[in-house]
């Protein structure tokens, strides 16, 4: 009978030793506990924001494949050693409608973050580009311009496919001329041969495209209709 009586004083002592000894830390022993979340990868987060038809894209060019290789190498330090995009050269890819341009310039972007480099980045159209710079209530244009003209990474798709003009020109401008000064690294696309490249945007970003980036040209047929077919 004795004993019996002993035991559970024994641990109630116990119990009472550990709640004091965890109150003393600042830990509140009848707080719930609530497991850790899994931890979100950068790639994760970023598949997030790609359009659902370049989820698990992969940059398998050569030159493309080259030019990720060479920003995560020289990019800088930050916390830990983990690498991030200080600056860095650009990258010009080229070719028909339906190659898979956008499609290597997601892969290029996912193989950074892949790499474990450090990646704030920006995508657009020049198409939306242009439309959001169009003034609309309750929106900010020259905000969202110096957005994607800092961003550490940012993809330009489908430049020159939008109606060419005086304003178009200009916008087009102050974003390259921003980055090209800055030496940010910027993906640029085009379905126009680089020859007519000029035309399209005009001669002060073509000269700055021409020295910025370096230029991978893609060939082959339409992809879309081919599969379509």
């Amino acid at each position: 009978m004795t004993t019996a009586t002993r035991e559970p004083r024994t641990a109630a002592r116990a119990v009472n030793r550990i709640g004091a000894i965890l109150a003393a830390r600042g830990i509140d022993p009848r707080a719930e506990i609530i497991p850790e979340p899994d931890t979100v990868t950068a790639l994760q987060l970023a598949d997030a924001r790609i359009p659902p038809r370049y989820l698990g894209a992969l940059a398998d060019h050569p030159r493309i494949t080259a030019w990720t290789d060479e920003i995560a190498r020289t990019g800088r330090r930050g916390p830990g050693g983990v690498p991030g995009i200080a600056t860095g050269p650009s990258l010009l890819i080229a070719g028909p409608t339906g190659t898979g341009k956008t499609h290597q310039a997601y892969g290029a972007i996912r193989a950074l973050l892949a790499a474990g480099v450090r990646l704030r980045w920006e995508a657009t159209t020049a198409a939306d580009l242009y439309a959001a710079q169009r003034p609309q209530h309750g929106s900010d244009p020259e905000q969202q311009l110096w957005r994607l003209g800092r961003s550490p990474l940012l993809l330009l798709d489908d430049l020159g496919a939008a109606k060419h003009s005086p304003w178009t020109e200009e916008l087009t401008y102050r974003l390259v001329n921003h980055r090209y000064n800055q030496l940010l690294p910027t993906l640029v696309t085009t379905n126009l041969p680089v020859a007519e490249l000029r035309d399209a945007v005009g001669d002060r970003v073509a000269s700055r495209l021409a020295e910025m980036t370096d230029r991978v040209i893609l060939t082959g047929h339409d992809r879309r209709r081919h599969t379509a077919g």
